[in-house]
């Protein structure tokens, strides 16, 4: 369940770094990361702003950024190369010094060392900050993050590649927000993730719940995914939890099985869990998401202990010779059918040894298939005590069918794992 802080005072704006945002070589994902979070901790985002890789735009920007917001952001730019200029300009327009920090410079040198090179002459760049600045540590990359406070103001200054930005932010700037001097109300909500179903669908099976204005229903719509937000405000967060609490619950009842995940939680990762716990396998065999379950799974580390792989059988000859689904299935059901499924899950499971075979197959689009409707799906599981499978209509293009299905298809194993 997220905890957001209404900052009422506190007003932030983010400015992203690099041609390559700017022209589109690069998709920023920046936005949607630092958006949510520091919405979710109750601050205001009130403006974004791209800007290439040139000291007189980024200087003119930030001077702007200064006069109306409290927090600004900067993405990118901290390399060692001479088109990396976010702490320089930062220093020119605060007119600061730069300065080299010795236990930056240490962590650098120590970081190509246990890599087995020699630091590079030009990579001490990144070990200079403007004069006063706090430094930010980079526990996955060579560029340190820095924090200038400008009077009541300050500027947070995060690298470029999304996975060293959002460990920074995580481990350092977020205790750093959470210090600042704060009133209002608290904030909680909790999220509900939906697949098989769509957005309109989902507000028909609450709409009753919906508009009560505290707590507040919200939905978000993504490729395969409906997002159910309930929110709640009050004085005390134990206030604030329980109005959302008690409409989560409701929320959860009416929507029990179309829901795959809550909140932060990875369905794979869960999955995952459940089957080490029970010391179990899994093998998958795939049709129409052509390898993405499997590529769910094995996204979580360790997955080998209990992932014993997958056949992507997108060919009925494929189906035939590598999981054994009969020929006469095939004739007389269509390779999009309940019993197809069904024959696909026990010949993986029967084929790779694994304790639980878990198969899919289905009309992706965006044509039909078989006379069959687009986002028409079938999924089965089988495991020594038995099969079961579900008949899906999944709604949206060929990208939402598809991350749809693998979705409810985790969902199911993590039911039957659940013993649900």
């Amino acid at each position: 369940m997220y905890v957001r802080k209404e900052l009422t005072t506190v007003q932030a704006e983010i400015i992203f770094t690099g041609t390559e945002l700017l022209v589109g070589e690069v998709l920023n994902s920046h936005a949607q990361y630092l958006g949510r979070r520091l919405t979710d901790m109750g601050i205001e985002v009130i403006q974004h702003t791209t800007v290439g890789d040139y000291w007189g735009r980024m200087g003119l920007v930030l001077l702007q950024a200064l006069e109306r917001s409290d927090l600004i952001f900067i993405t990118g730019g901290l390399g060692p190369t001479i088109d990396d200029l976010t702490k320089e300009t930062v220093a020119e327009v605060l007119e600061l010094d730069m300065k080299l920090d010795e236990a930056s410079l240490s962590a650098i040198r120590e970081l190509f060392a246990r890599r087995g090179m020699e630091m590079p002459e030009n990579n001490m760049k990144q070990a200079y900050f403007p004069e006063g600045a706090k430094i930010l540590p980079n526990s996955r990359g060579t560029a340190p993050g820095a924090i200038v406070e400008v009077g009541k103001k300050a500027i947070i200054i995060l690298p470029g590649p999304p996975w060293e930005l959002e460990t920074m932010f995580e481990e350092s700037v977020v205790s750093y927000l959470n210090s600042l001097p704060h009133r209002g109300t608290l904030c909680t909500s909790k999220t509900f993730h939906l697949t098989g179903i769509d957005e309109s669908s989902v507000q028909e099976l609450i709409d009753d719940l919906c508009g009560m204005g505290n707590p507040e229903i919200a939905f978000l719509v993504r490729p395969g995914v409906v997002e159910v937000r309930v929110t709640g405000q009050g004085a005390t967060l134990e206030e604030a939890t329980s109005l959302v609490q008690n409409l989560s619950d409701q929320v959860r009842r009416r929507l029990f099985q179309y829901i795959f995940a809550e909140d932060d939680e990875k369905i794979e990762q869960v999955v995952g869990q459940l089957l080490q716990d029970a010391g179990l396998t899994i093998g998958v065999a795939e049709s129409c998401t052509g390898g993405l379950l499997e590529a769910r799974l094995s996204d979580v580390p360790g997955a080998s202990s209990y992932l014993m792989g997958g056949i992507v059988a997108y060919n009925n000859r494929v189906k035939e010779k590598l999981l054994k689904v009969p020929p006469e299935v095939l004739s007389q059901f269509g390779a999009v059918s309940r019993q197809t499924a069904i024959a696909m899950a026990e010949g993986v499971r029967r084929e790779l040894g694994s304790s639980i075979g878990l198969a899919v197959t289905g009309v992706a689009g965006p044509t039909s298939s078989e006379g069959k409707p687009i986002g028409l799906v079938y999924i089965a599981l089988s495991s020594p005590t038995g099969v079961c499978f579900r008949e899906y209509r999944f709604p949206g293009e060929r990208k939402a069918i598809r991350n749809g299905t693998v979705n409810a298809a985790l969902k199911m194993a993590k039911h039957f794992l659940q013993g649900k």
